[in-house]
């Protein structure tokens, strides 16, 4: 395939993903329930609720009936969000196998990520959608319940991630040969599972709003980069392709490590939910690979001539996204009245 066709291809395919990555890759986060038990049953809830504009999305969580709120909560709002916290008592019974649901969750385009952390050393993690909005709180998880859930946990995330999605994106415009793009994606693989485990470790930490503007300036490299490539350039992407993937991905998995911390992870089984967040990931990575490469192959048989300048397309349209996104995530780091 011709790099113009690969180009006016890829473009086509941004046009369709473009509307509503543009609204979903960061503008509107998921919300965050957290439920902790700091004493015999007594717990502190925290309810970080992603606002769109000056306004607050409608969601009101439902927690289990036999809790009591003991104290007014308390708001305040941060940037793109508000938070209200409050204490609440049980009447002496357990929440275990009672349900957390969000009323108003089908209404809005958003998941609530939920997390609880019991007395007894118990977490559970879970995503409301607005397809299932309740949770029923289960005994402790087993080891195949953990694996399951932050399995389908890094599915959701690469999936859901367009910020990642575009940069594989990017690559396959740059990078050509089958082998070569297998070693390029490999490179990107280990780096981010690398960063992912040393900050979900505590070995290292960044702040998640810089790395969010890092991981959109990356593509938008890739970007400037092609049309340097298609203009006659020798370009570092082009010469060392995975050494380039392996840079990015080193932030990439910091990324990813930000959305598993967001979520949670059971205490006890740390090894086992970082080792099934990453399958997870690998897998959905792969299926987009291939569904790309495979809408690729069938478009490339349709008996269209292209004009020389279809590549710039996908290109352009990547990199003025990415650009959108770079400045909207450095914005994000300065609220007004910080």
């Amino acid at each position: 395939m011709t790099i113009a066709w690969r180009g006016a291809c890829l473009g086509l395919l941004l046009a369709v993903l473009v509307p509503s990555s543009t609204t979903r890759a960061h503008e509107i986060r998921p919300a965050l329930l957290e439920i902790e038990e700091t004493g015999p049953g007594i717990f502190e809830v925290t309810w970080k609720l992603p606002g769109k504009g000056d306004r607050a999305l409608g969601l009101e969580p439902v927690l289990p009936e036999n809790l009591t709120a003991i104290a007014p909560p308390t708001v305040r709002r941060v940037p793109a969000a508000w938070v209200q916290r409050a204490t609440y008592k049980s009447d002496g019974t357990p929440i275990v196998g009672r349900s957390i649901s969000i009323d108003g969750l089908s209404a809005v385009q958003t998941d609530v990520l939920l997390r609880i952390e019991l007395l007894d050393g118990s977490t559970h993690s879970a995503i409301l959608r607005p397809n299932a909005p309740t949770f029923e709180i289960p005994a402790r998880e087993s080891k195949k319940e953990v694996a399951l859930a932050t399995y389908r946990m890094g599915i959701t995330h690469i999936l859901e991630g367009y910020d990642h999605l575009l940069f594989l994106l990017a690559l396959m415009l740059i990078v050509t040969g089958f082998w070569r793009l297998v070693k390029t994606i490999t490179a990107f693989t280990v780096a981010h599972s690398i960063t992912l485990a040393l900050a979900t470790l505590g070995v290292v930490h960044f702040p998640t709003a810089p790395t969010e503007a890092v991981i959109a300036l990356s593509i938008v490299f890739l970007a400037a980069e092609v049309i340097r490539m298609r203009n006659g350039e020798v370009v570092l992407t082009e010469r060392y392709p995975w050494v380039v993937a392996f840079g990015f991905g080193l932030i990439h998995g910091l990324g990813f490590a930000g959305a598993l911390s967001q979520v949670g992870i059971p205490e006890h089984e740390v090894p086992l939910s970082l080792l099934m967040f990453n399958l997870g990931v690998e897998t959905g990575q792969i299926f987009f690979v291939t569904v790309v490469a495979l809408a690729l192959s069938g478009i490339r048989r349709i008996p269209v001539t292209l004009p020389g300048g279809a590549w710039r397309l996908a290109p352009y349209a990547i990199g003025g996204l990415a650009t959108f996104w770079t400045i909207q995530r450095i914005v994000s780091m300065f609220p007004p009245g910080a």
